[in-house]
């Protein structure tokens, strides 16, 4: 009797454990700029930003096709992706900037900045063992309403490996290419 309540256990308890899923794994989209070494005294405000809907949501969305995408729910974004990039944004352009006063629309008005940068990202696609894709049109404006710049970034980061620490990187890069585009308009604009 008591051998087969230890074996009714044992099954019960291997069955539980088949079923248990994976832990998830959470990543993160960081802004990492060496702060410039010529300090401009302007003041942004960034956004918003916005994302394509496929991607709004806290599962990495893993592209497997021209027409096919597949949500991993064992690897998620650490935040919104949406708040992530605009956070990258923020921390990107003020080192290129070598500004402390880069700040999150609507966190602060942007009359009290000098520009405001809204970002429509328009392609943000991982593709592990390949790629990490990012097209975005921005916008660029005087708080004043006196001048207006727009610009489109699309960026391809290569990937090695089906890794997802390899993917967030190649990711952040992208934003890196995406902030150096925005930051020398900025400068640009700013000398006018």
């Amino acid at each position: 009797m008591m051998v087969r309540r230890l074996t009714a256990v044992a099954i019960l308890g291997a069955m539980v454990m088949g079923c248990a899923s994976p832990p998830s794994r959470f990543y993160t989209l960081t802004g990492n700029l060496p702060t410039a070494e010529q300090s401009r005294d302007i003041a942004v405000s960034v956004g918003p930003v916005a994302i394509p809907s496929e991607v709004d949501r806290p599962q990495i969305v893993v592209n497997e096709g021209p027409y096919r995408v597949r949500l991993d729910e064992t690897r998620r974004w650490a935040a919104p992706l949406q708040d992530a990039i605009s956070g990258v944004l923020v921390a990107n352009l003020s080192a290129l900037l070598g500004t402390t006063r880069v700040t999150r629309f609507p966190a602060t008005a942007a009359t009290d900045a000098d520009y405001r940068v809204a970002i429509e990202v328009q392609t943000f696609e991982s593709v592990p063992d390949s790629a990490a894709n990012l097209v975005a049109v921005w916008r660029i404006g005087r708080t004043d309403g006196d001048t207006m710049v727009t610009g489109r970034t699309s960026v391809r980061e290569p990937i090695s490996g089906a890794d997802y620490d390899a993917l967030a990187a190649a990711h952040n890069r992208a934003l890196e290419t995406l902030s150096r585009d925005i930051a020398d308009a900025l400068k640009d604009l700013d000398r006018r």
